[in-house]
């Protein structure tokens, strides 16, 4: 749970946010009980006005990659303005992983 705080500790601590969902979800991958190396993030914030999804993306790999060479493997990231959220409010399921061992049957 270290890990999830501090990926919305560091969102929050940079941009106007009118929404967060930080969700662990390394157990859907194969990696050990307890890790915390897949996170789903829905982030809703007025600072993505004007902004492609691209760039957005690029904003938060910006606040949290070193965290990518701290073992945090992937960010699955649903960015919206609060104009998009008020009309999408849908975020898709992750997908659950066929890779490693569990596309091994093992």
């Amino acid at each position: 749970m270290q890990r999830q705080s501090e990926i919305e500790a560091r969102i929050r601590n940079d941009m106007p946010v009118e929404h967060i969902a930080v969700v662990n979800e390394s157990h859907m991958h194969s990696v050990p009980p307890n890790s915390e190396t897949h996170f789903k993030v829905v982030l809703v914030s007025e600072a993505f006005e004007g902004l492609r999804k691209v760039a957005r993306h690029q904003k938060v790999y910006g606040l949290l990659g070193d965290m990518m060479q701290q073992g945090l493997h992937a960010l699955a990231l649903h960015t919206f303005t609060p104009e998009e959220w008020q009309a999408e409010q849908n975020v898709p399921d992750s997908p659950n992983c066929m890779g490693g061992s569990k596309q091994d049957g093992h």
